[in-house]
């Protein structure tokens, strides 16, 4: 006759069970965070988008100079949309690899809108003026960019079509190069 397990005997098979799956994922995450680290004047990393296919939303705020914005002013260009702040590192280090790309593209229908969470418009003046930004920066004091996109993280960023249709999203920061891979095939539809 086969010796029955006491309830003991169970918990232990479970807890072992238990820190094992714990010390193989710890092994597994250590190493991967360890290698995360940047300084802040360091390149963003490489974050490659995800392809969408859905109607840009209905966004109205008002810009840098104080006039009315929308998105629906730019049906027939190919925009940008980057939801950044001021304190964000990542957006920070992204800000001359976006402001690059912009210029570059700028004459073949590109615009990139890049849209503050948050903060006053002193603050943001000031971080535009100390960037040297030519692109549009639309003010969000209440951050509903943040919301119409549905991602509260930092930096995040949205292509949308000629036809208003978003086609690419990505979370975190953006580099030249991905840039480059990625929009310049829609500038040259």
């Amino acid at each position: 006759m086969a010796k029955r397990s006491s309830p003991w005997d169970d918990r232990r098979f479970a807890v072992m069970i238990t820190l094992g799956v714990f010390l193989i994922g710890a092994a597994i995450l250590i190493p991967l965070a360890a290698g995360t680290g940047r300084a802040s004047s360091s390149p963003p990393a490489d974050v490659l988008p995800g392809a969408a296919r859905v109607p840009a939303p209905d966004l109205r705020l008002t810009s840098l100079t104080g006039e009315p914005a929308a998105l629906t002013d730019y049906l027939g260009r190919v925009v940008l949309v980057n939801n950044w702040a001021t304190w964000c590192p990542p957006c920070r280090a992204e800000m001359p690899e976006l402001l690059a790309y912009y210029q570059a593209h700028a004459e073949q229908g590109f615009v990139l809108i890049a849209i503050n969470a948050g903060e006053s418009e002193a603050e943001v003046r000031a971080f535009a003026d100390a960037f040297g930004l030519t692109f549009p920066v639309w003010l969000d004091p209440e951050m509903r960019a943040l919301t119409a996109f549905q991602n509260p993280n930092l930096p995040n960023s949205y292509v949308i079509d000629r036809d208003g249709i978003v086609r690419l999203a990505w979370t975190g920061p953006v580099t030249r190069a991905t840039l480059e891979q990625y929009v310049t095939p829609l500038l040259e539809r």
